[in-house]
């Protein structure tokens, strides 16, 4: 070999290694730093809290990052740091108090944006304690609660206003003894669905606490079953539509009977409501891998499927003038939506326009005491 290519070669070998160990001694110089800046018994104290912490340096980078703050993805345990974060860790030392704001934080090859909010604390010239919560759910529980009130006022407002009207109608047109009868009857129509809207709303909120399942006991589905084909039976034989049982399995669940009921009731009545008269709707009932499914099956006007997705929303109708027509309000399918979620389960729908739709409710099966 040249002498002058070996001694090109030794001499980047050389150089390699030595910028090699350049870099091996600032990452190690960095962490000793870090570690001296935030003691082992504080990263300890941090490392068990559930809420995100990140101790800012004055270089912008982390000194120390716990897990929930890394979850949450405003810094990296490398010391890459959420750019808003050390803005506000900036503000904070020029201020010298503590300061808070919501930020927007992406994360995730999908990009979801979460609403995170953050407290930096200056502890001393060097240092900035942050602490940071993922707000996304509580903001969206807040608009979820907002939407709920408006759509309340917005669904009291028709049957209040109709029955107003009436009332007025009566008072005017007293002594017409066929227009009174008229509007008495319309009245009472008006009357039930707003009892009825009441007590959906009183139900759901009731669902949406969380605590509603106060009583877990043995549930006979099959019971149930009957029991909700009975409770329809009036309304089925109005418009000539029967309603058979085709029970394939007679499992038992754990949970709340009465609200078990109220969700099959449901789905048995929106199959008679939106089917055309003479037609038929079938229960059935099967298990499955320690999974019951109970289907109410329909051969009436069907779903959209444009709107499949948005049928479980609260006060939600693929149809709102055959719905009001009919007595409904909208939450049923939410209700039932609620009751699965409280009983571990799930509903969900197959639909096609003019065939007929089938909702599904899947529970868990219990054995009971033997």
């Amino acid at each position: 070999m040249n002498p002058d290519v070996w001694l090109a070669a030794v001499i980047g070998a050389a150089v390699g290694a030595l910028t090699v160990a350049l870099v091996v001694h600032r990452r190690r110089r960095k962490e000793i730093i870090a570690r001296t800046l935030v003691p082992h018994r504080t990263r300890q104290l941090l490392s068990v809290l559930q809420s995100g912490a990140v101790i800012v340096r004055r270089d912008r980078r982390a000194a120390f990052v716990n897990n929930p703050a890394t979850a949450i993805g405003v810094a990296r345990p490398d010391g890459a740091l959420l750019p808003a974060v050390a803005d506000l860790a900036e503000v904070a030392w020029k201020r010298g108090e503590a300061v808070e704001e919501e930020i927007p934080v992406k994360r995730g090859v999908l990009g979801v944006t979460s609403q995170v909010h953050v407290r930096a604390v200056p502890l001393d010239e060097d240092l900035v304690l942050a602490v940071v919560n993922d707000n996304t759910e509580l903001r969206l529980a807040e608009q979820s609660r907002r939407e709920f009130a408006i759509n309340v006022s917005h669904e009291l407002k028709t049957p209040v206003g109709a029955l107003s009207l009436l009332a007025e109608s009566i008072e005017e047109g007293a002594d017409d003894e066929h227009m009174v009868r008229s509007f008495a009857g319309k009245m009472r129509k008006e009357t039930r669905r707003l009892t009825k809207l009441i007590q959906e709303i009183i139900e759901i909120s009731r669902l949406q606490g969380g605590d509603s399942v106060l009583v877990h006991a043995d549930v006979d589905i099959a019971a149930v079953i009957a029991e909700a084909i009975d409770g329809a039976h009036l309304a089925a034989e109005a418009k000539d539509i029967t309603i058979t049982a085709d029970i394939k399995a007679t499992p038992m669940a754990l949970g709340d009977h009465d609200l078990l009921l109220m969700a099959l009731r449901n789905l048995v009545d929106n199959a008679v409501h939106y089917s055309n008269p003479g037609k038929r709707v079938t229960v059935s009932c099967t298990e499955a891998d320690d999974t019951v499914s109970i289907a109410v099956m329909d051969q009436g006007i069907g779903i959209d499927l444009k709107d499949q997705e948005r049928i479980f929303e609260r006060f939600f109708r693929t149809d709102p003038a055959r719905s009001r027509e009919s007595g409904g309000t909208g939450l049923g399918l939410s209700i039932v939506k609620h009751v699965a979620l409280q009983h571990a389960g799930a509903v969900d729908v197959w639909s096609q326009p003019g065939v007929g739709s089938t909702f599904t409710l899947r529970l868990q099966t219990h054995q009971g005491e033997q």
